[in-house]
């Protein structure tokens, strides 16, 4: 089998997503010069050479057309408009993530990449530009034509999808509906499947403290989740719940279940973080940030780093590459799944 050809998204030039991207390189240079992996980083060639330079790290990039011996090869999306100022929010920086993400995808549509890694985007640079989307999943799924895409977290063995992502907390109840449950666990059970777990054993959080506690607190879990778990149950399924959110992520953690699926972000999103996330208990800083995003649903396979753009710290040469080392070998990983009979 060949070795997987995975393209990189340069992220936010502003932010972490560059650096990252270099010393993610450096430490896989070993794998590439032998041929178990190929990275094709999609960005900013200009933006690569100002990193490398004022950072002091090895800049391997090379172009696309002259990439050989394993070396990482580089699309530049570059428009050679307003330079970039690390740990600055703009539109011009917001244009380029957009760029580098549109030629992702259609690199990976067209089959010339096994799958898309994507550096972490601003938000408010995305809409800056024009391109107005509430993060990367939503727009994947529309440069994709993917009808219902899922956000997975994963750290180890705690796996998480999500009912809901970036939307007000009082919308979610109305978006828990039985049509988008059901799409939910179906797409963490077919990626559990992909990761080589046989026979997936998901959990369904409830929405509601105590599942509701028998409609004192909510009768969503009472009338949308467990119907809809029971009629998957009959269907072959081995899904529980709805299983209270202060106990479910617990479960997961002492392997009770393979994945959890989340109804709402922070729901999902803070015990993996809390996991991956190491702190130094002196300082308070962050001395590494472990975990790898995934999204479920598209015609295209997609990992990202589980953290932001971290413009506090761009330009500082501080940042760690572990997530995007980690969302590499996930994309690698699902990738050779894929495309095993």
């Amino acid at each position: 089998m060949s070795a997987p050809r995975i393209g990189i998204t340069m992220g936010d030039p502003a932010g972490i997503g560059p650096e990252i991207i270099l010393k993610a390189a450096a430490a896989l240079r070993p794998r590439l010069a032998a041929g178990e992996l190929g990275l094709v980083v999609i960005g900013s060639a200009r933006t690569f050479a100002a990193t490398a330079a004022a950072l002091g790290l090895a800049n391997p990039l090379m172009p696309a057309v002259a990439a050989k011996d394993g070396a990482p090869a580089l699309v530049d999306i570059d428009d050679g408009a307003d330079a970039i100022t690390p740990g600055s929010v703009s539109a011009a920086a917001g244009r380029l993530a957009y760029r580098a993400i549109a030629e992702g995808v259609r690199l990976a549509m067209a089959g010339e990449i096994a799958g898309i890694c994507t550096g972490p985007i601003s938000k408010d640079a995305l809409n800056q530009a024009g391109h107005h989307y509430s993060g990367h999943t939503e727009l994947l799924a529309d440069l994709t034509g993917a009808r219902d895409s899922v956000m997975m977290l994963a750290h180890g063995n705690m796996r998480v999808s999500h009912v809901t992502t970036h939307v007000a907390l009082r919308k979610v109840p109305e978006r828990l509906t039985p049509e988008r449950l059901r799409r939910v666990v179906h797409l963490t059970r077919e990626a559990l499947g992909h990761l080589g777990i046989a026979s997936p054993r998901i959990a369904v959080a409830a929405l509601n403290p105590h599942g509701g506690e028998g409609g004192l607190f909510g009768t969503e879990d009472i009338e949308v989740s467990a119907p809809t778990i029971a009629a998957l149950r009959a269907e072959g399924y081995d899904v529980s719940g709805p299983v209270p959110g202060d106990t479910v992520f617990v479960r997961l953690r002492a392997g009770q279940f393979d994945a959890v699926v989340a109804m709402y972000h922070d729901q999902g999103h803070i015990p993996v973080k809390l996991l991956g996330f190491e702190v130094d208990p002196t300082t308070g800083a962050w001395n590494a940030l472990s975990g790898v995003n995934v999204t479920l649903g598209l015609p295209i396979i997609r990992t990202s780093v589980d953290h932001g753009t971290a413009f506090d710290i761009a330009g500082k040469g501080t940042a760690s590459e572990r997530s995007l080392l980690e969302a590499i070998d996930f994309a690698a990983l699902l990738s050779r799944r894929r495309s095993t009979p």
